[in-house]
């Protein structure tokens, strides 16, 4: 069993919904916004990268969108590309945020530059984005999926990161924990 540090609550759901950045429908256009590392959020967001010609420095992938399961050729294409140097597979409920996960994307943020990462997330990888924006080095850029809107681009800095740390230490669960395993101490 997954090792739970962080939840949801119910309380912070009407605000996560806020897209955290500008929304783009064009992935070329995002891509020539974007800085690196790159870390991009999901499926669809992912396979849209990688459509365009990119590998991204860190892509996390649970094959659904939307709670449902991929269209198939996205996950076709995603399974095929062979662009990632590594690949891990982690166990994250939904809702939460675990041990699991956590370690994993700091280990993958450790070695950018180095090797890409695929994570691959066994239950749901929506709230990575928080952690992603949270640990990311100043200049990177995050994007995950918006629901029928498009692709949110966060770019990291002292200003996104701030506003990523004070929603995740209001999340239920051990949110020191969380700033340690991400070395946000």
């Amino acid at each position: 069993m997954a090792e739970v540090v962080v939840e949801l609550q119910d309380s912070l759901r009407v605000e996560l919904k806020e897209p955290a950045g500008p929304i783009f429908t064009d992935v070329d256009a995002l891509l020539a916004e974007a800085g690196h590392p790159l870390v991009t959020v999901g499926d669809v967001v992912s396979y849209h990268v990688v459509e365009a010609g990119e590998t991204p420095d860190i892509a996390l992938l649970d094959d659904h969108t939307e709670r449902t399961a991929v269209d198939e050729t996205i996950a076709e294409t995603l399974a095929a590309f062979e662009g990632f140097d590594r690949e891990v597979t982690v166990a994250n409920p939904p809702g939460t945020l675990t041990a699991a996960l956590l370690e994993a994307l700091g280990d993958a943020l450790a070695i950018v530059g180095e090797a890409s990462t695929l994570l691959v997330v066994e239950g749901e990888e929506d709230l990575a984005a928080l952690p992603a924006i949270a640990a990311a080095p100043d200049g990177a850029t995050v994007v995950y999926g918006q629901p029928g809107e498009g692709m949110v681009m966060v770019h990291v800095g002292p200003e996104s990161r701030a506003e990523m740390l004070a929603l995740l230490d209001r999340m239920t669960g051990d949110t020191a924990r969380l700033r340690s395993i991400l070395g946000l101490e």
